[in-house]
């Protein structure tokens, strides 16, 4: 290892202190040797500086180090014996609290830098408290990598959750990745070290041995803000508190809306396959925002929601599987390029939405999966650790600091990144202990039953923070049983989610226009059962990127008939989805018709907008958000059963439903009229609440759309009663259409 360096005697040359000196040399071999072995259970007891008498020890543990220095006092430190641990004693006046140290590193270059062993331990016993009782909603602010200035010395303050290693260091672009470099201090659970002289843009990750297997981990933050792009997977040290929000108007009137009484309309968006550059590359957040958000304005969508924007390594994953739980992934961008991208989106009227994943996480090795050579962050019962089906590991729910990890996963976007609302993935997955396991694959809980109820208290907690500290926020489940009371308060007994996914009427929706339309008389019960359920829901209405993959082709492609049939189920689709209530929810390209199956590799097929029936169906949807934003009839009470009202139900000799939708306001009503056959029905009477005239305020099957044409104009209702009403109207009524009528006693809102 080289010559052993003498070092100067100081000021007595007391043979005591001599005995002393050797004594503790051998002491100090065997703890050099489990330093360089990476073994040494409580590193930090040896290295740094310590007192006997009014003396100090300073040690310090370089690996390949020639000789070092106390750079200040021009001072050599002593190598100990053929170990790569160096030693000074000295008076301690002579030593300042926090010293530099000099050192020729392996590769040759002078080395200066602060001793990060100087330093005491940062984290707060309050904080430490917090985080282990599961209620620190800001632990990421003391966990990860986070830049400090200690005592007029900046550098990284690094802490980590591993209760079960022996020990962890941070190994990164500062120390030649060697993790025998930088041991942490164990606070605990908590392993922690303040690094002086890190900077901004340096790799780094935490190397863990466990304590019962000796196995050695490199892990990626579990906190970290940013990461390498993929495939590279270490963590990043940013700055995350230098950007200049310009968004105060929007976070202002944000927190003064209610979301039950507010049009929302949503566009689903993989950002990677959206749109590509002119080489076929993605676009930045930057370019993202200036195309995305026009084309959203443009076609009247309230809000974005971005599929999982968290980091994760697989492409094909879509962002489901995600390893950076506070990281926006860097395939387009830095972190302040997200937050230009939210902040673009809020100066132009639109909210942002994260699809967020706290069901499960992947098995990547360099992810939380056995984090500490346990089962730390997933369930140790097998019964309980995986979702088979995906190939993925479950958060146990009911270890505090795991929950607190999630719960402040939620509180960071919303808090640092502005975002507007959580739309929960997965969430059934979450509630049932027997979710896609057969027989004999899963234990009941302690009642006997297949719930899971440390995830029922996760999810009613989560919800109850969220709501009362981010007003205005949505957050949406997207729970696909018949779980009760998911948009109910978890004091009623519900898991506190403002809304949830409408499968079922998806689902029907879907079956019934996949039929021949001369089949559909014997299928009417499609249209019709939803609305016995409906208001029991806060409901959100989804057509999302999952009926359009694996398979299933695109919307365009599974309406039934010939092209122009097929254009005009899509049409009808829409104007009843619209008009139904519930909030509106949209997939990327459904809008203009995309005819091939979403592929995330590529872009949307923009191509097909040269063609007037993908222009007219991209037409219907911006006049179906603007219809929707501006009759108060079609969104105000949309949870509400007052709000909706059947005409008729029951007519399914010829395929027809009729409905009203109403806010309450005296005079002023939507009837939505659906002709699902493929004939047209001339002179069909439609029953109505008020006398005066009647606007066809939108047919599906107009010649703006690229439809046949056909149009009502106004019309005047008549004393003939019908349906329950006092008075009617003939309408003419095209095929595989439908018609939106307002009534004119009231100046028309548009």
């Amino acid at each position: 290892m080289g010559e052993v360096i003498g070092f100067p005697m100081m000021e007595s040359n007391d043979n005591n202190h001599i005995n002393l000196a050797s004594t503790a040399d051998e002491s100090m071999i065997g703890e050099a040797l489990l330093l360089q072995e990476g073994r040494h259970p409580d590193p930090c007891a040896v290295l740094g500086r310590h007192g006997y008498g009014d003396r100090v020890v300073v040690r310090s543990f370089i690996p390949g180090a020639a000789q070092v220095w106390l750079t200040d006092e021009g001072q050599p430190l002593r190598r100990l014996a053929d170990t790569d641990l160096f030693e000074w004693r000295g008076p301690s006046e002579r030593l300042p609290l926090h010293y530099r140290l000099t050192w020729v590193d392996i590769q040759g270059c002078k080395q200066s830098k602060y001793d990060p062993y100087s330093f005491a331990p940062q984290l707060s016993l309050y904080d430490l408290h917090l985080f282990n009782e599961g209620r620190h909603l800001h632990a990421y602010r003391i966990m990860g990598a986070h830049l400090r200035q200690i005592d007029g010395i900046d550098g990284v303050l690094f802490s980590v959750w591993a209760p079960n290693a022996e020990r962890v260091s941070v190994i990164g672009d500062f120390n030649n990745w060697d993790g025998r470099c930088h041991p942490l201090h164990r606070r605990d659970s908590i392993w922690e070290l303040f690094m002086p002289d890190v900077v901004v843009g340096m790799r780094y990750q935490f190397e863990i041995r466990g304590l019962e297997t000796g196995e050695l981990l490199r892990k990626s933050d579990p906190y970290g803000y940013f990461f390498e792009r993929r495939p590279a997977i270490a963590s990043i040290v940013i700055d995350n508190e230098a950007y200049a929000w310009r968004d105060e108007i929007w976070m202002a009137q944000r927190r003064r809306l209610k979301p039950d009484q507010e049009p929302v309309s949503v566009y689903e968006v993989h950002l990677g396959s959206w749109q590509r550059d002119a080489q076929g590359d993605y676009l930045s957040y930057g370019e993202l925002a200036r195309r995305l958000v026009a084309y959203v304005v443009a076609l009247g969508f309230t809000h974005i929601e971005l599929m999982p924007i968290t980091e994760h390594p697989l492409d094909a994953s879509w962002g489901y599987q995600p390893t950076g739980y506070f990281a926006p992934t860097s395939r387009y961008g830095t972190v302040d390029d997200f937050r230009g991208f939210v902040d673009y989106c809020h100066q132009a009227g639109i909210g942002v939405i994260l699809d967020w994943v706290p069901g499960h996480f992947p098995k990547d090795d360099h992810g939380l999966a056995r984090f500490d050579s346990t089962y730390l962050y997933e369930y140790s019962d097998p019964a309980r650790r995986e979702h088979r089906g995906w190939g993925t590991l479950v958060f146990d729910y009911g270890r505090n600091q795991v929950k607190n990890f999630l719960l402040a996963s939620a509180c960071f976007w919303l808090e640092e990144y502005h975002l507007d609302g959580l739309r929960v993935d997965a969430v059934a997955s979450m509630l049932y202990l027997d979710y896609a396991r057969g027989s004999g694959e899963w234990e009941p809980n302690p009642f006997g039953g297949n719930e899971n109820l440390e995830a029922i208290a996760f999810l009613r907690e989560l919800n109850e923070i969220i709501h009362r500290r981010y007003p205005g926020v949505l957050m949406i489940a997207e729970e696909s049983t018949a779980w009760p009371l998911v948009t109910r308060p978890a004091w009623m007994g519900g898991l506190g989610f403002g809304m949830k996914w409408n499968m079922g009427w998806m689902h029907d929706t879907l079956e019934y226009l996949s039929l021949d339309p001369a089949l559909r008389r014997s299928h009417h019960e499609l249209l019709t059962f939803g609305l016995l359920y409906v208001f029991t829901e806060n409901f959100m209405l989804p057509l999302s990127h999952d009926e359009v993959v694996h398979g299933k082709g695109s919307l365009m492609a599974r309406m039934v008939g010939d092209r122009r049939q097929r254009f005009a189920n899509l049409r009808l689709l829409y104007l009843y989805m619209w008009t139904y209530p519930g909030k509106k929810f949209l997939f990327m390209g459904n809008e203009f018709g995309q005819e091939q199956e979403w592929d995330h590799a590529g872009a949307l097929d923009w191509p097909l907008l040269v063609f007037p029936e993908h222009r007219g169906l991209q037409c219907l949807i911006r006049d179906l958000n603007h219809l929707y934003r501006l009759l108060p009839d079609l969104h105000d009470r949309e949870f509400i059963q007052e709000s909706f009202e059947w005409l008729d139900c029951h007519d399914n000799t010829h395929s027809v439903v009729v409905y009203l939708r109403h806010s309450g306001v005296m005079g002023r009503v939507a009837i939505v009229v659906l002709n699902f056959a493929a004939v047209a029905r001339l002179g069909y009477r439609v029953g109505v609440p008020f006398p005066g005239l009647y606007r066809e305020s939108l047919n599906s099957d107009a010649v703006c759309y690229a439809g046949g044409g056909g149009a009502n104009g106004e019309m005047q209702a008549c004393l003939i009663p019908h349906m329950g009403q006092s008075f009617s109207l003939l309408v003419d009524l095209p095929p595989l259409a439908g018609l939106v009528l307002t009534s004119c006693l009231l100046d028309d809102p548009r």
